[in-house]
């Protein structure tokens, strides 16, 4: 392990690759006889460099202005020479440009003025730069691939940092719909206790010395009351830990069945694929709109079926009874409001038909069951 350590810090050979092509042009500059090329050429590299850092870090026009002056220098560091190396460092650069026009348009000088830089050298026949042609032509290659390559990585990166973001803010919506809808479960089911609790503890106190044997008859009442509000607690705090469909449905079983209501559910063989988290929200929506049939539709019988597509599931909740008024429901408080704002959550949609009794026609986008959101229930 000790022996690979320096590659795994440095992320691999990379920065010794560049460290080399960093060396390279010192060495075709000495190899020149005049002294004044060897100062310009020294100058030239001096200045690259800067500007190459300078070019990283601009924005909007000095990219353009950056990135003339890099090819201007490569272009004559060729001519005097015959090192094409530093397109390399431009051609890296030009895949971290973000904006595609652009990018486009300084791919597109940078291709035309080292493909002239070869030819050029080419027509001169010079013996050094024939020496090196092999990695003349890699580096043309690299100069027409490698931007390419680079931009749409950056490119898709940051579509993968827009998609994990999307994610966390999904599970953070996931969160507060959840303690959105434990906060309606709390006031719709202990706070009508806890208030019956109270009232009763007060006529009870005051019934104490006045009526006796009311006031132990209101402390029984106190006393189950208690208990069914805690075993209401005990089964919200089961429901958290996430609802199955299959269990929704024996729960849904019995309680039609005690209202004297037919009950009939078709099922998708498909379904065993779901992601835990929409079966959690479709046992809610079926125990929600069950509840609404038992307490006010007056039904005698009620059908639950379930299909999954590829793109959405069905959940269609129908039963015979006097139908229902949407538009009021809502206002009067029928589970239909706590049941759009579920579905308007998971971008789902609710229609009501009242024809021959109602029928809840929901539609869920269908998510597989790979990216369900963890942890949440």
């Amino acid at each position: 392990m000790k022996k690979y350590s320096l590659f795994q810090k440095w992320s691999g050979v990379s920065p010794y690759i560049w460290a080399v092509i960093s060396i390279l042009p010192f060495y075709f500059i000495f190899q020149s006889s005049s002294t004044p090329e060897i100062v310009a050429g020294l100058i030239l590299t001096v200045i690259f460099f800067v500007s190459l850092r300078f070019a990283f870090i601009s924005r909007k026009w000095p990219v353009y202005l950056w990135t003339s002056i890099l090819i201007g220098i490569s272009l004559t560091m060729s001519i005097l020479f015959a090192f094409i190396y530093f397109a390399f460092y431009i051609a890296y650069y030009n895949g971290h440009i973000r904006n595609r026009v652009a990018f486009l348009t300084l791919y597109i000088i940078h291709l035309v003025a080292i493909t002239f830089s070869i030819n050029y050298n080419l027509v001169l026949q010079d013996e050094m730069f024939l020496t090196q042609l092999p990695f003349v032509i890699i580096i043309w290659i690299s100069v027409i691939l490698l931007p390419f390559n680079i931009y749409n990585k950056k490119k898709q990166e940051k579509l993968e940092e827009q998609l994990e973001d999307a994610n966390k803010r999904i599970a953070e919506l996931v969160k507060q719909e959840e303690r959105q809808r434990i906060a309606r479960d709390l006031h719709d089911t202990l706070g009508q206790r806890l208030s019956m609790i109270g009232l009763k503890s007060d006529l009870a106190r005051k019934l104490v010395h006045k009526d006796p044997e009311k006031a132990r008859h209101e402390l029984k009442d106190v006393q189950q009351t208690a208990r069914t509000a805690l075993n209401e607690v005990r089964q919200m705090v089961s429901q958290m830990r996430g609802i199955r469909i299959k269990e929704e449905i024996v729960r849904v079983h019995e309680i039609l069945n005690a209202a004297g209501i037919e009950f009939e559910y078709i099922q998708d063989d498909s379904l065993k694929d779901v992601s835990l988290f929409h079966e959690n929200i479709i046992s809610m929506l079926i125990k929600e709109g069950v509840n609404n049939v038992v307490k006010h539709s007056k039904a005698t019988r009620c059908i639950i079926e379930i299909s999954k597509f590829e793109e959405e599931i069905h959940l269609i909740i129908k039963d015979n009874g006097i139908g229902t008024n949407p538009d009021k429901d809502v206002v009067d408080g029928h589970g239909l409001q706590g049941m759009r704002e579920r579905l308007e959550f998971v971008n789902g949609s609710l229609k009501i038909v009242t024809k021959d009794g109602t029928t809840l026609l929901i539609k869920i986008p269908n998510v597989r069951k790979q990216v369900e959101v963890e942890g949440l229930l």
